[in-house]
């Protein structure tokens, strides 16, 4: 049986080598370099990406590097659980499947001498892809490891990786022998085998008692309401294909209880058809049919994929937020009339991609549709636009949790009471306090049935430092006036055992269907839908916690004008050059009026403040100081001017190429420079705390601050002050702002209140 752990260790050091080795392969081979030249050329035209040629192609080389490697771990698992006769890589040296290999490879040479190991793998993937069910993992068209080509020395170093013994023992050091055929290595494999990778595309597995809850109240009553011979199952972000896999099993057991004498490959396609996936990750979808795959096989009863059927799955690679059809109704439409929108997804693809099985999937709705999407921030400037443009829930530097909840809804079958399909996610839970999440509260989510809304910031979740949440709705017009709420009380007291056995875990099971529940952990409530789900931000902390805010809300109405709570001073993008030690400008007897006190977030406590270095503001109440007012400042910074004048605008074009001046900030509000009053806050802290200044003072963004109208007097500071640092004002700025969770001393998931970390959202604050 294969060692996990150590196949992860063994094969992240494979994959440097063989990037090391595509990218020596790219730059002696000009047409390999032209061809994904093309390919990004036709990105950057279809206004799917803005990064860079080299960026860009740096992450094409792992896909193929990592190709490569599940490539060979696809034919090692069938070679040793038998499915094949005669092995290509490699066998258990007691079984004589290791002399097997090696004999296959001595045949391969003695009819192509001239080729290398690279050809002879090749050789081998596309005899496996001949194989019943395999052409999807071993598709010319698709896989890159037929495009992109290591050395025949890697692949050489790559076969015999495979097919190393144990010195002392004699046998295999990675054998896949396992009679119950389990894959979940392989998502294992998916999450960490490249570290680029998973930031890129935010790599996640969801655990199997989450994907199991979600199931159970998604797919499970879609079953009862649409009947199993009819439902259709989705999982647009599917990864490595735990959800598709727990739906699969599920809609096999329905087939085999109500069908007991339909033969077990006739079931096991059945069920496949019943279930899809998509996800932007080459290799995730690849392990995500294989895993389906080997399950089909088990359910069929097949144990030679020679006499296996040629399973289908419905699996593919590309963006469910760009490709496919879209459905769905503005606010005032009828619900007899939601034709589909005209757009049917982007028409550009990359190679690894397959535009029209992409097309097929997402251009249906699905009875069920589940999953657990990506909570990054979409960095590439043009996909930030291409999804803006597509959805309306974007608004600011957004979270793609935020399109996706929007597209699991339009994914959702759309009907009339129990005629509408269901869904289930768990996501990010930033969206319902930070600023990017108006939208979707507001305007996109009341469109829907949203039934239930369960706090699992609380709860530990492997894998999931990211303070998340589950909905569950329907994809219809709300049917109650209330939303069932499970509420958070306190958090998990350490890292279980078994994370499935949580107390916060346990208790969210336990109350989901018990409106007026509460213990320690978690309370269950009916909320009004309009009052606390229609609004923005939303306020769901258990025991009582929300109603006090509004209640606070209620009795005190008077608030801080728009405007008055602001993001600090302004940014540099430069802070490298303009963010100096305190001593440097009275050293080099530098102009002391254009540097400043730098503030940051974590020098707000206790009512004061601690100053650090010093920085270059070169602005009076006109604006941007002239360089050459301040000669001994400009011969100190004009050794970096044109460092300075290469940083990137709002407009993607450099300083120098719009003409603003080299010396300036990126970003800057002069008021906030020339003050009498202001009150800083921490932007990251446990509790409140704000801390009064009088001048002199740069503040950072993390270091937001509170300006009065210009007529207000110190004395007005100062009540302001005072209230904003009482406890009241602490317990409402709790529930009202970003609770970034993690930073707990209870294995990190911060059990107690105090250990919880909160992020001020553009939100009104309160004044008495």
């Amino acid at each position: 049986m294969i060692n996990a752990e150590q196949l992860l260790v063994d094969l992240t050091r494979q994959l440097k080598g063989l990037e090391s080795d595509l990218r020596q392969r790219i730059a002696e081979q000009p047409g390999l370099n032209d061809s994904l030249r093309t390919e990004w050329q036709a990105a950057l035209n279809a206004k799917r990406c803005a990064e860079t040629y080299l960026t860009w192609a740096d992450q094409v080389i792992t896909q193929a590097g990592v190709h490569w490697l599940l490539s060979c771990v696809f034919l090692r698992f069938i070679e040793d659980n038998l499915l094949v006769d005669r092995p290509w890589l490699a066998g258990t040296p007691e079984s004589g499947r290791l002399a097997l290999a090696r004999d296959r490879h001595e045949d391969y040479f003695s009819t192509h001498p001239l080729e290398s190991d690279r050809d002879y793998l090749l050789s081998a993937f596309r005899e496996a892809g001949a194989l019943p069910g395999l052409h999807t993992f071993f598709d010319e068209a698709h896989n890159p490891v037929f495009r992109l080509g290591i050395s025949g020395d890697a692949a050489m170093a790559l076969r015999q990786f495979w097919q190393q013994v144990n010195t002392d023992s004699g046998l295999l050091l990675r054998d896949f022998t396992d009679p119950a055929w389990n894959t979940r290595f392989l998502g294992d494999l998916y999450q960490d085998l490249s570290e680029a990778t998973r930031k890129r595309y935010a790599l996640l597995q969801t655990p199997e008692f989450v994907e199991e809850f979600i199931l159970d109240r998604t797919l499970t009553p879609a079953i009862r309401t649409f009947g199993f011979r009819e439902v259709r199952m989705i999982d647009p972000t599917c990864g490595s294909g735990h959800f598709l896999l727990g739906g699969f099993a599920r809609l096999v057991n329905e087939w085999q209880s109500n069908e007991p004498a339909r033969n077990p490959r006739d079931i096991a396609q059945k069920a496949l058809d019943a279930v899809a996936g998509v996800d932007l990750n080459p290799f995730a979808v690849a392990i995500s049919r294989f895993r389906l795959l080997v399950a089909a096989l088990r359910v069929a009863g097949t144990r030679r994929l020679a006499e296996a059927p040629d399973f289908r799955t419905h699996v593919a690679i590309g963006d469910s937020l760009l490709h496919g059809m879209r459905f769905g109704l503005t606010a005032t439409q009828d619900l007899l009339s939601h034709d589909q929108y005209e757009d049917t997804g982007l028409a550009h693809a990359y190679a690894s991609e397959d535009l029209i099985q992409v097309q097929q999937i997402l251009s249906q709705q699905y009875h069920a549709v589940v999953g657990n999407p990506p909570y990054i921030v979409v960095e590439d400037a043009r996909l930030n636009v291409a999804y803006r443009n597509r959805y309306a829930s974007c608004q600011g530097q957004y979270s793609l949790g935020v399109p996706f909840t929007e597209r699991f809804f339009d994914l959702a079958v759309r009907g009339q009471g129990s005629n509408s399909g269901f869904v289930g996610l768990i996501t990010a839970n930033s969206f319902m306090k930070r600023e990017f999440g108006p939208r979707l509260v507001t305007e996109v989510l009341p469109r829907f049935d949203l039934t239930h809304v369960v706090d699992t910031s609380g709860a530990y979740i492997p894998g999931h430092g990211t303070p998340t949440v589950i909905l569950f709705g329907r994809s219809r017009l709300p049917v109650a006036d209330q939303v069932r709420a499970v509420l958070g009380i306190k958090g998990e007291p350490s890292a279980p055992d078994d994370p499935a056995q949580g107390k916060v875990w346990l208790s969210i099971l336990e109350a989901i269907d018990l409106p007026g529940f509460e213990n320690r952990f978690i309370s269950t409530t009916d909320y009004p839908r309009a009052k606390f789900f229609q609004r923005h931000p939303w306020r769901i902390r258990g025991g009582g916690a929300a109603e006090l805010a509004d209640w606070l809300d209620e009795q005190h109405r008077g608030r801080l004008q728009r405007g008055s709570v602001v993001s600090g001073t302004g940014r540099t993008s430069a802070d490298e050059a303009f963010v100096v030690p305190p001593q440097l400008p009275q050293r080099n007897a530098l102009e002391a009026r254009v540097f400043g006190v730098l503030v940051e977030g974590d020098m707000l406590r206790d009512w004061s403040l601690s100053t650090g270095d010093a920085v270059f503001a070169p602005y009076s109440d006109s604006g941007l100081e002239p360089i050459d007012a301040v000669p001994r400042a400009s011969r100190w910074l004009w050794p970096m001017r044109t460092s300075l004048g290469a940083r990137v605008t709002f407009g993607r074009s450099t300083y120098a190429e719009e003409g603003r001046p080299w010396w300036g900030w990126h970003q800057v509000t002069v008021e906030r420079l020339r003050y009498r009053h202001i009150i800083a806050c921490a932007f990251v802290a446990t509790h409140n705390h704000f801390v009064l200044d009088r001048g002199g003072k740069v503040f950072k963004q993390t270091a937001p601050a509170i300006l009065l109208p210009a007529h207000q007097t110190e004395d007005h500071y100062l009540g302001l002050l005072g209230l904003l640092n009482s406890s009241t004002a602490c317990f409402w700025m709790k529930q009202t702002f970003f609770d970034r969770g993690n930073g707990g001393i209870g294995g990190g998931i911060a059990a107690e209140e105090w250990e919880r970390f909160y992020e001020p959202a553009r939100v009104k604050v309160v004044v008495a």
